[in-house]
């Protein structure tokens, strides 16, 4: 079975239903994590080029399917100091969930991660994305989810972070990675919004909800699995 989340007023209502100058560019093999084989048999490479690491925090945003997915996937990353469920890709008077959900605001649903470079790299935070936050491969849509709002897509700060993700993506079709083609949008970041509160941290607070269990909970266990040496010491 499937579960479609649909939006409805103030709150998702459930139905169920069958059915990153190349000079400024950097490779970082000290941070990189291996080399892994996906269902497929193809090898998911680590990017071969990075964001080169520097002092501070730095953030990334990146819109897969239903953030409270992508926000619980990387809330386990060692170096992640903050994950906000949001939006991206549209303006600030339509940046609320209801008319989000209309898919006609421009907005894909998206998060705004808070980071260390020196613990995890920019090019790190990518290769979970592509690889265990969501499918790529899906267009306007993620698993039960459908429309714009839910499109994958790398929203990026400097020229570097771009041309570390169109690099990626490249090195992921040579590597075929995945057996259909890769359509996540790649587009400069203009504003980032804050989601409403109740869609904070919904993960962690609702670990029996029903869509949780059917679409988060595997994206986390999967992140779990082939990421082991990323995940946040206990």
């Amino acid at each position: 079975m499937a579960i479609r989340r649909v939006q409805s007023s103030g709150m998702k209502n459930f139905v169920w239903f069958a059915a990153l100058s190349a000079a400024t560019l950097l490779v970082v093999p000290k941070l990189m994590t291996p080399d892994f084989v996906t269902e497929a048999g193809a090898v998911f490479p680590s990017p071969a080029i990075d964001v080169p690491m520097a002092a501070g925090k730095k953030t990334a945003v990146f819109a897969g399917g239903c953030f409270w997915c992508t926000e619980a996937v990387f809330e386990q990353l060692e170096g992640v100091e903050k994950v906000i469920s949001g939006y991206a890709g549209g303006d600030a008077a339509t940046a609320k969930y209801e008319i989000v959900g209309s898919g006609r605001t421009k907005h894909a649903e998206a998060i705004e991660i808070t980071y260390d470079p020196a613990k995890i790299t920019y090019g790190q935070l990518l290769k979970v994305f592509f690889a265990a936050a969501h499918d790529p491969t899906q267009l306007n849509r993620q698993g039960p989810d459908w429309g714009p709002q839910y499109r994958s897509a790398v929203f990026y700060a400097t020229p570097e972070e771009k041309k570390v993700v169109e690099a990626y993506i490249q090195q992921l079709t040579q590597a075929k990675a995945f057996s259909k083609p890769i359509v996540t949008e790649i587009a400069p970041l203009t504003k980032f919004y804050a989601a409403e509160e109740y869609h904070q941290d919904f993960v962690k607070r609702n670990p029996y909800h029903p869509y949780v269990v059917a679409n988060s909970v595997p994206k986390v266990s999967k992140t779990k699995k082939e990421f082991p040496d990323l995940l946040k010491k206990k």
